[in-house]
Formats: C-alpha cells, structure tokens, sequence
C-alpha cells in the first residue's frame, strides 16, 4: 500500500527554487527589489512652496514604506569561479562532515538508551495495564482516543509524524509577516548569503507552498514504514538529518561552479535520500502511480527515471528545482546503503562501550560502579 500511494508524486519531491518570478506578492517584490531594480531618480521640484513642504512629506512616506514592507538581506554574490569565491565552501564542508558525524553519533547514544531502558518499560506498561483495569473506564474520553490511534500507527509512521509538524510549523511562520527577513535569512540556502551553515539544516523543514510541503510529506509518509524498518527509529533519523545537510552542500557547490544563486528551500533532498535508500535495498518492489493504478514499474526503474529527470535538469539549466540538491540527496542514499552503513553504523562500538563507561562510571577511566559492554 505504501509503495503504490507514494510514486505518483516522486517528481513532485523537489526542492523549489525561489525565484523572482515566483508566485505571491511578497516573495517576487521582495527579490527583484534587491536584484535588478534601480531607485528611481528625484524628480526637479518646479516650485518653491514644494521645495519647502514637499521633501518632509516626501521622507516620511518613503519610512513608513520601508516599515511596512519586509525587504530580505540579500547580497551582490561572488565571481563563481574565483579562489575566493570557491573558499566559502569550506565552512559548510567541515559543518557537513561534522553534523554528519554529530546525527549518528546522537543516533547511537539513543539507541543505546532505548535497549537500556527497555526492561523497565516493560514494568512500567504491565503496571499502567493493571491499573487501567481497575480504573473505571470513561466513555468519550479524548485522550484514550488519541492514544488508540497513535498505537495504531506504525513505528515508521509515529517517527516521522513529528517531522511533519516540524514543518507544519515553519510553513505558518512563513504567513508572518514579521518573520520574513528571519525566514530568508535562515530557512533558504544561497551561497551568496552570509549565514551558510544554519540554513543547510533549516532549510529542510521550509516549504513556502502548501502543495509543495504537501507533496513531500506524503512520500515521506508514504515511505516511512518501509524505511524505518530497514534502518530503524534511530538511524532513519540520523540518516534524514544528514540527508537534509548533504544535499544542501551539494546545492552550494552547483551553485557556486554555475553562478545561478537563486535561494532554495524543501526536504526534498532529504526525501530523496530514503527514496533512493529504499529503492536500493528492495530494487524489485512495485511502484504504481495512485490515479494510474494500471501503470506499475520497480523501484530500481523509478531510482534511474528520477537520477537521468534531475541530471537532465542539471545540464539543462531547469529552475524550477533544485537538481543539484536532488542529485545530492539520492547520491547519498545510495551511498549509504552500499557503504555507508557498513562504514558508520556497524563501527559504532567503540563509541557506544565509551558512552557506556562514561555513563556507568562517571568517565572512561572511573572507579564507579557498573559493568561492562
């Protein structure tokens, strides 16, 4: 069932790319007043009645224009091809490498708490049943109901259900009007920016449109259960997070070698990484699209459709996504299934018996108590 309701929308994972000729007011005013428009040269005032009233009135509505419109930061951007212009990179590089290493080795630790705790758990929910027998039970109770539902969810599908709030919640800031520069300024990845390493995580919980987050939360629903139980709670997070990061740099780079700084946001880059992760691990599943149920097609097929769409786009100059950040995203996925996952998660050891000794003995080399690994 998940396979089939999550292809149709398999090219609507992009990453849009903001441009000025974008729809709504606010985002088309706001860029081309900082890219390609020239203030408008004063007018000679003809008399002198207007030379004395004319300029104070003149000054005060051009503030109050200023404060009612929110005018984002934006920056000339850098030769693309200069030394100097390729050195920005090097800070989003070691973020990315860093994050990465910061996701999994989070990812590890909670795992680790997880089995722990596991026993006590147990305990804890043989005696919230017993209790729940001799409770009288309510009829109507709101909360029970909420509960029973969210039992009757998947593990996949509880894990990404507060991803899917996380962008919910960044979409309603975006309607604020307040908080546009803020948005701009650290929810959009652009090279020419000055804030470069927040916005590559940030960015992956933004969406301006609604269809847009739409379409991607649905693949993300509509995959998580086949993910999460290939790699489980803790990796999938780990992999998602990093995902979001990786195809952002990726993004920077293109930008960087083509020129073309144009602001983008979206999980798709991230979206794409558990797609291509799950098409590469289970290559002979059958995809279908939802209002074309008699079309189908394997995952591997769908993986080659979407990586010759984007590289096309990419050589092409399309705009409207962000292949760059699409390519990055399923190149990682892959990457991740073939070598990644031996490379990192099978070596986690070492890490898990140093966490274990410092949070059973109060450091690696205490006399506390505790046993070992």
């Amino acid at each position: 069932m998940a396979w089939r309701s999550c292809s149709v929308l398999l090219r609507l994972t992009g990453e849009d790319v903001l441009q000025s000729s974008a729809r709504g007011g606010r985002w088309t005013h706001s860029f081309q007043q900082r890219c390609g428009f020239r203030k408008a040269a004063r007018k000679p005032e003809s008399k002198k009645v207007e030379e004395e009233v004319g300029p104070a009135h003149s000054d005060s509505y051009q503030a109050a224009a200023h404060r009612k419109t929110p005018t984002p930061h934006w920056e000339q951007p850098a030769p693309p091809r200069s030394p100097r212009a390729f050195s920005r990179l090097i800070r989003p590089l070691v973020f990315t490498v860093g994050f990465t290493g910061c996701s999994f080795g989070s990812a590890a630790i909670w795992q680790y708490e997880s089995l722990k705790s596991r026993v006590q758990s147990y305990f804890d929910e043989v005696r919230a049943d017993w209790l729940e027998k001799l409770r009288p039970q309510k009829r109507g109770d709101v909360r029970k109901k909420i509960n029973q539902w969210w039992h009757s969810l998947s593990e996949g599908q509880r894990t990404v259900t507060g991803i899917i709030a996380a962008n919910a919640i960044v979409f309603c800031c975006w309607r604020v009007p307040s908080l546009q520069r803020f948005m701009i300024k650290y929810f959009t990845t652009n090279p020419a920016s000055k804030t470069l390493c927040s916005p590559m995580l940030l960015s992956s919980f933004s969406h301006f449109s609604f269809f847009h987050m739409a379409a991607n939360m649905y693949v993300l629903w509509s995959f998580s259960t086949s993910a999460v139980s290939m790699l489980g709670k803790e990796q999938f997070m780990a992999v998602y997070l990093s995902a979001g990061v990786v195809s952002s740099f990726a993004s920077y780079v293109c930008k960087m070698a083509t020129g073309r700084f144009n602001p983008s946001l979206g999980a798709s880059g991230a979206i794409m990484t558990i797609l291509a992760a799950v098409c590469t691990k289970i290559p002979e599943a059958k995809l279908g699209i939802i209002f074309l149920p008699m079309f189908t097609f394997t995952a591997a097929n769908s993986l080659k459709a979407i990586i010759a769409m984007d590289t096309a786009g990419l050589v092409l100059g399309w705009k409207f996504f962000d292949h760059a950040a699409h390519l990055g995203g399923v190149m990682f996925g892959i990457w991740y299934i073939l070598f990644g996952h031996e490379l990192i998660w099978k070596n986690r050891e070492p890490f898990i018996k140093f966490w274990h000794d410092l949070r059973t003995r109060g450091g690696p080399g205490g006399n506390g108590g505790g046993g070992s690994v």
